[in-house]
């Protein structure tokens, strides 16, 4: 029986609700005067329901489908302006205890390199993405407990924070390890990790046991209940996400929102971010041999109408995904990407990176100036700031400021000053030149004269050498 405030999985994912959410969205795609009344009502960016938001996507009437993207665009640019928070993976080991179907690191893999990273090669990743200009980190581990127990991890995170070289410093760790345990989230909690993540993959059940045939992560609903456990811990932040292409899409894009839902019911703040990946190739795994593959279409369509449902979300889309489908769905929701990345472990440090121990081709695989230089050329601000994080800003708190609009006041002038520092450190010639002229538009735009001043007093300090300024 569906109830979004009961902890157990089968409860608030409830596969009965899912289906007549189907169902009613099935029958409802081309009810002209329910689609326009839902995004009438959704203009107060207090967002939908997961059963109203299955009914938009089930639509196929073009106008009202451009109705939706407009209003995305709309409700995007009321909570994030042009602001686009940059980060980057980091691949700490691959080897892996699961079994799970679509991924390399699958246990019975025998001809993929299998490597875990010493601190000292720690150390020489992590500056070779400081070189770049990275700020955020999202860690990576295959779950297996002899070669990546939670104390690697967390000594891992320590390393990260303590290393500095030149102007370069890491300032947020988030983490996207295994299920695990409330006590293990609190150690997270306290050696200061930002957000934990964890992909859901897919929220069909049998469809889930049947992808995860062997290891720790084939029990549903330990894996499903995990962020409760995270919030249990402090993780106040937390990220969810489905891996668009394993199973029915309109079924995962429903258990996506009902997961967001019960998060919101029981510990009263919903997920920090949504990621949306989607299947793609790697060593033994053919994402043409998985028959839910959805395409661009439909891919800017779920962006579209999340945005649309969960207007305070954060929402990231990773180098997964080509050039040509971020540029779409930047405009339609997404607040988040990752730029010059690696999906290999130890493939940023010269001479690091094995071979074949990739999780994912990348599909965009510029470098991350090139990336900054492309978001500026479309006018948007790229984003370095970890501010919300490091004044506390997280949680009800974080969400609080966004529903007010306040939040603004803070991201404009951070993600103004952390694009000044990578414009005066890590910038090629053409891309300063750039986002110079984007610093000047955005400072004007500042509402707040306060604000806009000491901005404006920050940007000058940090050409004169200084850094890490913070509102």
């Amino acid at each position: 029986m569906y109830n979004p405030k009961s902890k157990i999985a089968t409860e608030f994912i409830d596969d009965a609700e899912i289906l007549e959410t189907l169902d009613y969205a099935q029958k409802n795609k081309n009810n002209r005067e329910l689609i326009d009344s839902l995004l009438e009502r959704a203009k107060d960016c207090k967002g939908l329901t997961h059963r109203e938001a299955a009914v938009l996507l089930e639509c196929e009437l073009d106008d009202e489908i451009e109705k939706m993207y407009s209003l995305a665009q709309e409700i995007k640019q009321r909570f994030y302006g042009n602001r686009i928070v940059m980060f980057a993976p980091l691949y700490l080991s691959n080897y892996c205890v699961n079994g799970c179907t679509y991924c390399p690191y699958h246990m019975k893999n025998k001809h993929i390199a299998r490597k875990k990273l010493t601190q000292e090669e720690i150390v020489k990743e992590v500056i070779a993405l400081q070189d770049m200009g990275h700020k955020r980190l999202a860690l990576e581990t295959g779950e297996d407990p002899v070669n990546n127990p939670i104390e690697y991890v967390l000594e891992s995170i320590k390393s990260i924070y303590g290393i500095k070289h030149k102007n370069g410093a890491i300032r947020r760790v988030n983490v996207n390890i295994a299920a695990t345990t409330v006590e293990n989230y609190r150690k997270l909690k306290e050696a200061g990790i930002g957000t934990y993540i964890l992909f859901q993959e897919t929220y069909h059940k049998k469809s889930y046991e049947q992808l995860h045939p062997t290891g720790p992560k084939s029990d549903y609903a330990y894996h499903t209940e995990a962020m409760d456990r995270a919030m249990e811990g402090g993780i106040d932040d937390v990220g969810c996400g489905v891996l668009f292409g394993l199973n029915m899409y309109k079924y995962d894009f429903v258990g996506l929102l009902m997961h967001a839902e019960h998060l919101e019911a029981v510990f009263g703040v919903g997920p920090h971010t949504i990621s949306v990946p989607r299947i793609r190739a790697a060593d033994d795994i053919n994402p043409e041999d998985f028959e839910n593959a959805i395409s661009d279409e439909i891919f800017a369509k779920i962006v579209a109408v999340l945005r649309i449902a969960v207007p305070y979300t954060g929402m990231i889309v990773s180098t997964r995904e080509s050039q040509r489908t971020r540029e779409k769905v930047l405009h339609l929701g997404i607040s988040q990407i990752s730029g010059g990345s690696r999906t290999s472990v130890g493939g940023y440090a010269e001479g690091g990176e094995e071979e074949n121990s990739a999780q994912f081709d990348v599909s965009d695989t510029r470098t991350l100036d090139q990336v900054v230089n492309w978001l500026l050329g479309m006018g948007y601000i790229p984003s370095f700031c970890t501010a919300c994080y490091r004044e506390g800003r997280t949680g009800d708190r974080f969400m609080h400021l966004v529903k007010s609009g306040q939040i603004a006041n803070c991201c404009q002038p951070n993600a103004i000053m952390t694009l000044k520092e990578y414009l005066e450190d890590y910038a090629s010639e053409d891309t300063r030149r750039k986002g110079e002229k984007v610093i000047m538009e955005e400072l004007s735009r500042i509402p707040n004269d306060k604000v806009r001043e000491i901005a404006q007093k920050h940007v000058q300090e940090i050409h004169s050498g200084l850094r890490d300024f913070r509102f």
